[in-house]
C-alpha cells in the first residue's frame, strides 16, 4: 500500500464560492480591469487581503465600521503613493494669527452644510498627493459663500501648479496655510468650471500657467465655445464675488480648543491629519483607530465642517464626541464623501495644522 504525504505548505483549500462571487461583484461595482492573468492574481490576493482587515476591524465593538471599497485591491504602499503626501512640518501653525474668546458660548452641535444651501460636490484628488489643494480650496469656497452669498468653484491644479515658492510640493504634498499665503499674494484662483486656464489633471505641471489677466482673456475666449459654467458654481458668473485672501488665519497647534472655536464661529477650516492603514477602508461612525499625533506624522489635509456628539443610544458610536470632515476621495467614499471622527483628544494630530482664510 503507497501513502502519500502532503504538504500542509503546499495546499491551499479552495476558497468559499461565495468569497469568489463577492470577489466579481466587487470589481464590477468599481469598474476595476486588469491588464493580464499575473496582475488579478496579485490583486485578488491583495483584496483577500483587506478583506480580512475589514472583518477583523467591524467584528470590534468599535465606533466606526469599515467596508471592501475603491482601494481594496491596493497594497497601504500604493495607497500611499497614490493618495497621501509626504508627512509635513507645520511649522506656520506655531505661532497662531487667530485667537478666541475662551468665555464665548459655540452652538453644542454644528454642520455647515446645512447652511451652504448651494451645490458643493465632494471632489476627488484622483492619483496625485494633492489633498492640501482640496483642503484649501473646500475652506475657500465655504468662506466666499458664507460671505458673498454665492458658491465659488475653484482651482485645485493652480495651487498644484503655482503655490511651490510658499513650500508646497505639488502631488507631493503641501499645506493649507501656505497654500492661502500663495493665494493672498497672487490676488486669487482660477475657476476650472469655465474650463479656462485650470482644470485639474491630477499631475504637476511644469510651469505655472496662471496670469491675472491671462486668465481672464482665456475665460472670455471660452466662454463663447462652450455653454453656461457647471450648475450651482453661481459665483463663476459674478463679477463682484471675490476669492481674494485678505488674512491667514493659523490656529495654535495642538489646540483643539479652539479649533472647536474657529468651526463654530467662524465656519470650515482646513485640518490635517495622519491617515493610518485602516482608515482608508472607513464606511461611517466616528473614527477612533490607531494613529499618531505628531505634526511630522501628518500626511493627509481634510476641511472640517462641523462637530457634534452621537446620541448616548447611537449603538457603537453611542454618546462620543466627534467633528464632521470634508475629504477629497470622490462622494462614494465614506459617508457621502466626509467622514466623522473623534473629538476632543487632538486624534491623529488634528489640531496640528489647522488655518481658515478672511476673504476679501
Amino acid at each position: 500500500m503507497l501513502y502519500f504525504l502532503i504538504s500542509p505548505l503546499a495546499y491551499s483549500p479552495p476558497e468559499p464560492a461565495d468569497v469568489d462571487a463577492q470577489w466579481r461583484s466587487w470589481q464590477l461595482q468599481h469598474r476595476k480591469n486588469y491588464a493580464s492573468e499575473a496582475d488579478i492574481a496579485a490583486r485578488r490576493l491583495t483584496w483577500l487581503e483587506s478583506r480580512e482587515l475589514v472583518e477583523e476591524q467591524n467584528a470590534r465593538p468599535d465606533s466606526w465600521t469599515a467596508e471592501l471599497n475603491e482601494f481594496a485591491d491596493l497594497t497601504w504602499p500604493e495607497f500611499q503613493a497614490e493618495r497621501l503626501m509626504a508627512p509635513q512640518n507645520c511649522s506656520a501653525t506655531h505661532v497662531a494669527s487667530w485667537s478666541f474668546d475662551a468665555s464665548a458660548k459655540l452652538p453644542e452641535a454644528l454642520d455647515w452644510r446645512q447652511k451652504i444651501l448651494a451645490p458643493w460636490p465632494v471632489k476627488n484628488q484622483a492619483h496625485c498627493g494633492s489633498c492640501w489643494t482640496f483642503s484649501t480650496v473646500g475652506s475657500m469656497e465655504a468662506h466666499v459663500y458664507l460671505k458673498y452669498g454665492a458658491m465659488k468653484n475653484l482651482s485645485e491644479q493652480q495651487l498644484v501648479d503655482c503655490a511651490g515658492a510658499f513650500h508646497n510640493h505639488g502631488c507631493n504634498g503641501g499645506l493649507p496655510s501656505q497654500a492661502f499665503e500663495y493665494i493672498h499674494f497672487a490676488g486669487t484662483l482660477d475657476t476650472p468650471s469655465r474650463r479656462a486656464v485650470y482644470p485639474y489633471v491630477g499631475k504637476t505641471g511644469k510651469t505655472c500657467a496662471y496670469d491675472k489677466q491671462g486668465v481672464a482673456k482665456v475665460a472670455a475666449k471660452e466662454s463663447k465655445k462652450t455653454d453656461s459654467p457647471i450648475q450651482g458654481w453661481e459665483a463663476d458668473r459674478d463679477p463682484t464675488c471675490t476669492s481674494r485672501v485678505s488674512a491667514i488665519n493659523n490656529i495654535t497647534a495642538y489646540d483643539e480648543a479652539a479649533l472647536l472655536a474657529a468651526v463654530g464661529s467662524r465656519g470650515p477650516v482646513s485640518i490635517a491629519f495622519q491617515v493610518s492603514a485602516d482608515f482608508r477602508f472607513y464606511k461611517k461612525g466616528v473614527y477612533d483607530g490607531v494613529c499618531k499625533a505628531s505634526p511630522s506624522d501628518v500626511n493627509h489635509a481634510v476641511v472640517a465642517v462641523g462637530y457634534g456628539v452621537s446620541p448616548a443610544d447611537g449603538g457603537r458610536e453611542g454618546g462620543k464626541p466627534f467633528f464632521i470632515v470634508r475629504n477629497s476621495w470622490g462622494p462614494t467614499w465614506g459617508e457621502e464623501g466626509y467622514f466623522r471622527i473623534a473629538r476632543g483628544k487632538n486624534k491623529c494630530g488634528l489640531a496640528d495644522c489647522a488655518s481658515f482664510p478672511s476673504i476679501a
